[in-house]
């Protein structure tokens, strides 16, 4: 957190309210007012971090208290699929989530589904593998 709010400008996976006041406390030390997408976990999966859909609007609400942080957006990872089109369901809800939050920015998408997300709406894309190859 320390070094993050120094080096980004745009911070994509705030999961939890203790991060984001971690966050918040050091940017507010530092002088600066901080980016953030929250992380929203759609699947409710346990090995990923994230708010569940449900408890959104209460995370949006008191990020929103922060004095050196701005929510600009929703972050999401979906579950593994076989096929791209098969996340489509997943960047829909997180869209229709973003809509009802009044946010601007939805990062979703990675290289194997990038474009589905990019047609449901997202922002913002992850596409490292298309660009440097899978990890070694």
């Amino acid at each position: 957190a320390r070094d993050a709010v120094l080096l980004f400008d745009l911070i994509h996976s705030v999961d939890r309210l203790e991060l984001a006041r971690e966050l918040d406390r050091r940017a507010a030390a530092a002088g600066k007012v901080v980016e953030v997408l929250v992380q929203v976990n759609l699947a409710g999966e346990v090995t990923k971090g994230g708010f569940a859909p449900d408890e959104l609007k209460g995370a949006v609400e008191a990020l929103g208290g922060l004095s050196a942080l701005r929510v600009r957006g929703l972050m999401t990872i979906p579950p593994p699929v076989e096929h791209g089109d098969q996340a489509r369901a997943w960047f829909r809800r997180l869209r229709e989530l973003r809509d009802e939050a009044g946010l601007e920015h939805l990062s979703m998408g990675m290289s194997d589904d990038f474009e589905v997300a990019v047609e449901e709406g997202a922002t913002i894309v992850r596409v490292g593998t298309a660009i440097f190859g899978p990890r070694a």
